[in-house]
């Protein structure tokens, strides 16, 4: 019986956080802004309810304050940063020949499983950007590559709450 298995070739972790750092690096060096992810999901949220419910948005206090300080809303240099992040991964896949839809998950937990998991995660994830106003990316890289207390604490409270709440979940990922 032949158990041969598949290698699928990754990018070492530590040349990826170094070029991950130098992209932050000429990010704050170009644009004069750090990373960030979770504005441009807010920029297209109010995009759309300004379309499909423009009256909401004359009235809604949140969407007035926004459209003030954001006028075209889909214009954001986060939206066009998101796009390319997206292009980017559909890219890398293509070229890596690993663009395929597959739901990968641990042997001990279903595809409907790992897909409610994961959703649950990241919409708490997205509440908590939005609480701490900003996303890990914006609070966490970038603020700890300008050294901010805030960007510190923030890293430590994601690693933190991830080593304490991995001991009841590990089971959906470890074989």
């Amino acid at each position: 019986m032949n158990t041969t298995e598949k290698k699928t070739k990754y990018l070492n972790p530590y040349i990826g956080g170094i070029l991950l750092g130098l992209v932050l690096l000429a990010a704050n060096y170009v644009s004069g802004r750090g990373l960030g992810a979770s504005g441009a999901l807010k920029s297209a949220v109010v995009a759309t309810v300004e379309t499909v419910a423009p009256s909401h948005t004359e009235s809604a206090t949140f969407y007035k304050e926004y459209k003030e300080a954001h006028p075209h809303p889909l214009k954001s240099w986060l939206v066009f940063e998101m796009l390319g992040v997206l292009a980017g991964g559909f890219l890398s896949g293509v070229i890596a020949r690993r663009l395929k839809f597959k739901v990968e998950h641990s042997p001990r937990i279903t595809s409907k499983r790992r897909l409610i998991f994961a959703l649950a995660g990241g919409i708490f994830f997205g509440f908590g950007s939005q609480m701490g106003r900003g996303c890990t990316s914006g609070s966490a890289l970038s603020g700890m590559a300008v050294l901010s207390l805030g960007g510190i604490i923030t890293m430590a409270a994601i690693f933190g709450t991830a080593f304490a709440f991995a001991y009841f979940f590990r089971k959906n990922w470890i074989q």
